[in-house]
C-alpha cells in the first residue's frame, strides 16, 4: 500500500510538474506573443519614421541637386560672361596698343588733342561762345578761344615722350633726368603760349590755358617733385588744365554767359518798358486832347441843343400867331380885266 501510496503520489506530483509546465509555457507563450506584437508595432512606427526620413532625405536630396544644376548653369554663364568681357578687355587693350602706336609721332598726339577739345566745348558751350582755330593779326593760330567779355586763348600740348620714360623707369637717377627733359618740354610750351596766344591788344585777357588731355600728365605738372614748374607756368599767365578740372572751368563759364544773356534780356526788356511809357505819355495826351475835343463838343451841343429849343419855340408862336391872323372865311380874288379887253 505503501509503493501504491508513493507512485500514486509521485505520478500526482509528475502531473503537477506536467501541468505547471504546460502553464508556464503558454503563459511565456502569451508573453512572448504580447512582445512580438509590441516588437511588431514598434518595428512599425520604427519603418514607418525611416521611410518619412528617406522621403523627407530624397527630397532635399533632390532640390539641392537641382539648386547644384542652377548653380552650376549659372556659373557657367557668368564664365561665359567673363569670357565675353575678358575678350573686350583684350580687344580694348589691342586698340589702346594700336592708339598708343598711333600718338607716338607728335603731330598725331597734337591733332588728337585738339579733337578732344573742340568736342569739350562742343559739349558744354553754345556754338557762339567759341572758336577753333582762331588766327591773330601776327599769323599764329590758337587752337580755340572762348568768347566771354574778351578772348580766352585755349591750346591743347600733349607732351608724352618724356612723360612716358618716367612712368616706365625704376631707376632713380634715369627718372631724375627724364623728370627733367618732361619740365623742359613743359615750359616751351608754356613759353610759346604765353608769347603767341597772350594779346590784350587784340581782344584776349592777360592769360592764356593750356589743355593737357591726360589726367596723368596734368598731375606730373601739377604735382612735380620740384614744385616750379606749375609755379613758372602761373607766372607766365598760364594756367594748365586737364579734362576734368577745364570741363569745370566750362561749367562756370556757361553759368557765367547764361548770367550775361538773362543780364541783356533783362536790358532789352527794360528798354521795351521804358518805350512803352514814352508810347503812353503820348497816348495819355493825345486822351487828354480828345477829352477836351469832346468837351468842347459837348458844350457846343448843349448850346446847339438850347437854340433849337428856341427855334422850336419861336417856330410854335409864329404858327399860333398865323392862325390867329388868318380870317373866318376864305377870300376870293377877283380875276383882273385882260388889257385886251380893257382896250
Amino acid at each position: 500500500m505503501t509503493d501504491i501510496a508513493f507512485f500514486i503520489a509521485l505520478a500526482a506530483g509528475a502531473a503537477g510538474v506536467i501541468w505547471l509546465a504546460r502553464a508556464g509555457r503558454s503563459l511565456l507563450e502569451q508573453r512572448f506573443g504580447s512582445m512580438e506584437d509590441r516588437l511588431d508595432r514598434r518595428l512599425g512606427d520604427v519603418e514607418t519614421k525611416v521611410d518619412r526620413r528617406l522621403e523627407g532625405l530624397d527630397g532635399r536630396l533632390l532640390m539641392q541637386q537641382q539648386s547644384a544644376g542652377q548653380t552650376a548653369t549659372q556659373i557657367a554663364e557668368k564664365l561665359e560672361r567673363v569670357q565675353g568681357a575678358t575678350a573686350q578687355v583684350l580687344a580694348r587693350a589691342n586698340d589702346l596698343a594700336r592708339l598708343e602706336q598711333a600718338l607716338r609721332p607728335p603731330k598725331a598726339r597734337g591733332g588728337f588733342g585738339e579733337l578732344l577739345l573742340g568736342n569739350l566745348l562742343r559739349d558744354m558751350l553754345p556754338a557762339e561762345a567759341y572758336s577753333l582755330q582762331y588766327s591773330f593779326k601776327s599769323g599764329e593760330r590758337v587752337d580755340a578761344v572762348i568768347k566771354i567779355d574778351k578772348l580766352v586763348p585755349v591750346d591743347a600740348k600733349f607732351p608724352l615722350d618724356n612723360f612716358t620714360r618716367i612712368v616706365d623707369t625704376e631707376d632713380e637717377a634715369e627718372g631724375a633726368l627724364h623728370t627733367k627733359a618732361f619740365e623742359r618740354d613743359v615750359k616751351i610750351h608754356v613759353d610759346a603760349i604765353a608769347s603767341k596766344y597772350v594779346r590784350p591788344a587784340e581782344g584776349t585777357y592777360d592769360f592764356a590755358l593750356m589743355y593737357l588731355p591726360s589726367e596723368s600728365v596734368y598731375y606730373e605738372v601739377v604735382c612735380s617733385k620740384s614744385e616750379t614748374l606749375y609755379h613758372y607756368a602761373l607766372e607766365k599767365r598760364v594756367f594748365p588744365v586737364s579734362p576734368t578740372t577745364f570741363h569745370a572751368y566750362l561749367h562756370v563759364i556757361a553759368l557765367g554767359l547764361k548770367g550775361l544773356q538773362i543780364e541783356q534780356h533783362a536790358q532789352e526788356v527794360m528798354a521795351y518798358c521804358s518805350g512803352l511809357g514814352k508810347d503812353f505819355d503820348r497816348f495819355r495826351a493825345e486822351f487828354d486832347t480828345l477829352g477836351k475835343h469832346l468837351g468842347n463838343a459837348q458844350t457846343k451841343y448843349g448850346e446847339a441843343d438850347r437854340r433849337l429849343g428856341n427855334l422850336e419855340r419861336d417856330l410854335e408862336r409864329a404858327t399860333e400867331w398865323e392862325r390867329a391872323v388868318e380870317p373866318a372865311e376864305p377870300v376870293t380874288l377877283q380875276e383882273l380885266p385882260r388889257a385886251a379887253d380893257a382896250a
